[in-house]
């Protein structure tokens, strides 16, 4: 069992995450349980899938699997897209439970705000009720936009705790995440290494040459430094080591500069504001 300790970032309602998990994104539902196993050894507590994802069983099979106690671990799901509203998103919700073998999550997120069809403030009261009714210990939402996150600051006074977005040195989202920290969200990002896309940048190979790091290892730690919690996708067990073994070195100031320059705004993923699910 791997000793690497990552650190926890503290949320708004006084819940900790670990700031580095493993993504199960197009993990293929039959391979998931190996995959969540083997990164428990490697050294993984914090686990984010989704009802659309179809592998939360695999998921919950993986952590029975490893043995590993269910308050040692972060376990995050989001709710389906054709699951807004009141009484869908209470019982998809249960139908996750079911599936991951759990009575609660640590954090349910509403995936996608589609404003097209304007249901995810009656969404956000169900997963306030959610919260009270202890069935997760945190609540936020993905893809939300500073306008969507308003009407909800609007309608309640739960705020997200997290906003799981897009962000990577090609897309840095400097404007939203000045947002989440004036009004207290933790930054969380998805496809954080830009679907491999950032990988070959020269100027990144520079810097994992100057750490004796990988390409991958660096923007990681790029993600750990600026506060962003971040869960890299990986089925295979050399790389969950490699993505998780990232806490061993530092980026200088020029260095954070250099990644800084890279930011072209350009997505590998929908635009939240046009995407309709």
């Amino acid at each position: 069992m791997s000793t690497i300790t990552v650190p926890d970032v503290e949320l708004a309602n006084g819940a900790t995450i670990p700031q580095l998990g493993l993504g199960v994104f197009q993990i293929p539902p039959d391979d998931t349980a190996e995959v969540v196993r083997q990164a428990v050894e490697a050294g993984y507590r914090h686990f984010d899938t989704a009802q659309m994802y179809r592998n939360e069983e695999g998921v919950g099979e993986g952590l029975k699997q490893s043995g590993i106690a269910r308050e040692d671990v972060f376990i995050t799901t989001k709710l389906a897209n054709d699951a807004q509203g009141y009484d869908n998103a209470i019982n998809a919700l249960e139908g996750s439970l079911q599936r991951l073998g759990t009575d609660y999550v640590d954090l349910y997120l509403i995936h996608w705000p589609l404003p097209h069809k304007d249901l995810y403030p009656v969404t956000w009261t169900a997963f306030t009720d959610i919260l009270r009714a202890e069935k997760a210990r945190a609540i936020g939402v993905s893809n939300f936009q500073p306008e969507h996150l308003d009407r909800l600051r609007e309608q309640s006074s739960v705020v997200p705790a997290v906003n799981q977005i897009e962000l990577h040195p090609l897309l840095q989202q400097q404007e939203l995440r000045a947002y989440h920290r004036a009004h207290g969200i933790v930054t969380e990002a998805w496809s954080p290494l830009a679907q491999g896309e950032v990988l070959g940048d020269p100027v990144i190979g520079e810097i994992a040459a100057k750490h004796g790091k990988s390409a991958a290892q660096v923007v990681l730690r790029w993600h750990i430094q600026l506060g962003n919690v971040v869960f890299p996708k990986s089925a295979n067990a050399d790389r969950l080591r490699e993505n998780i073994d990232i806490f061993d070195f530092e980026l200088d100031d020029a260095d954070l500069r250099s990644i800084t320059g890279l930011d072209a705004g350009h997505r590998t993923g929908p635009d939240p504001d046009t995407f309709e699910g």
